[in-house]
């Protein structure tokens, strides 16, 4: 069943599988990068600080084994003496230790990323039971983990025996000779032991680093019913985005036509295109468009403009520029201003006449309209239904 299932899992991670695994703490990381690093930082600090090392050792060494009568007869002297002693220490080794911190973190920050996540740190008891475990050890990773670790221990023996039996004579000798040479002489020798092992664990972190980024895409492959499944969450979720969306159009397209008769008038193309125009003196810099529609959201504004006895004007050229570059709640585009102008001028003139009673009804006008904001002069244009309520 294992292998079966291993066989379904050919398709690559996703981007939302990856995110979830790294919020999971699953991040690839080398085990043996932060070995080498740590191994050529220490063989560093060796180097370069050795002798001051050894030499702050060896005072605070001869300071702490000093002792006289007078100081061993007061009380608590030892416990002073103690804790003198660790400050010392902890003064000498604590830039050491800080340094190979630092190294231990950049290593595995190079091989993985920051990947800031409490989960590793819960508790999971299936990893305390001893028969989990050794079903673990032989899988086919845990298996291979085990191979290496042997393998790398075998190499590093070998490296250490090898080291040690080339130099045996030369650690002998150094029993014959004062103690400050004998730990230069043996500081030399241990940095030459060093070097070799830092070979080794280069190699095998050259070759573990691009395998482990390989084991974990491949533990994150996903069968194909995974696949579906995700996708279906992501559809579902863009499903009710689509709703939300939908029904905010559909509120804004209420409101629009709930501003339609307080329009001064509308202006037509005779079915097509539909916009409502208001304008108020003293208040208003320029007209503005309370409503616009095409096709049945026109006719519906005609049908509301007429039930409210707002004028209803044919302007088909016009019509079509206030729709094409006209913004709902927006005031006309400035080219528009001289259009627009004469036919709120020929509805004042009309409710004038009305109020009147005069018989002589003013000449429907005849606005020039700049070719260039006609839409119909661009070819291929078609109106987008609803486009000032999408998002």
């Amino acid at each position: 069943m294992a292998d079966q299932d291993a066989q379904d899992r050919n398709l690559p991670a996703s981007a939302k599988k990856i995110a979830r695994s790294r919020a999971e703490g699953q991040v690839p990381r080398s085990r043996d990068l932060p070995h080498f690093a740590m191994m050529v930082a220490g063989g560093a600090v060796l180097a370069v600080g050795g002798p001051q090392i050894v030499e702050r050792l060896r005072l605070m060494i001869a300071t702490g084994l000093h002792f006289d009568a007078s100081l061993l007869a007061r009380p608590g002297f030892l416990g002073e003496r103690l804790v003198d002693m660790t400050l010392a220490f902890a003064a000498v080794m604590g830039p050491v230790a800080a340094l190979l911190m630092l190294t231990a973190i950049a290593s595995n920050l190079a091989s993985g990323g920051w990947n800031w996540t409490m989960k590793p740190l819960a508790p999971k008891f299936s990893h305390m039971n001893p028969i989990q475990g050794l079903g673990r050890l032989f899988t086919g990773q845990g298996f291979g983990s085990a191979l290496k670790a042997v393998l790398l221990a075998l190499v590093l023996g070998a490296v250490g025996a090898l080291v040690l039996k080339d130099r045996l004579a030369a650690y002998v000798g150094i029993m014959s000779v004062p103690l400050p040479s004998a730990l230069a002489y043996a500081g030399q020798q241990l940095m030459g032991g060093l070097v070799l092992l830092a070979v080794a664990l280069a190699v095998f972190a050259a070759i573990d680093l691009p395998l482990q980024r390989q084991l974990w895409k491949r533990r994150l492959r996903m069968s194909r019913e995974e696949a579906k499944q995700e996708l279906k969450e992501v559809e579902g979720n863009l499903e009710i985005k689509a709703k939300v969306r939908a029904k905010m159009r559909e509120m804004a397209k209420r409101r629009m036509l709930a501003a339609v008769p307080q329009a001064d008038l509308v202006v037509m193309n005779p079915t097509h295109y539909a916009v409502a125009l208001r304008y108020a003196e003293g208040r208003m810099a320029a007209p503005k468009v309370v409503a616009k529609g095409a096709d049945l959201l026109a006719l519906k504004i005609r049908d509301l403009a007429k039930e409210s006895k707002v004028p209803v004007l044919q302007q088909p050229v016009l019509a079509r520029a206030l729709y094409a570059h006209a913004k709902v709640d927006q005031e006309i585009p400035a080219a528009l201003f001289g259009a627009v102008a004469q036919v709120l001028a020929y509805v004042y003139q009309l409710r004038a006449a009305m109020k009147s009673r005069n018989l002589n009804k003013p000449d429907m006008p005849k606005p020039h309209v700049p070719p260039e904001l006609d839409p119909h002069n661009k070819p291929g244009w078609q109106p987008e239904p609803d486009e000032d309520f999408a998002e």
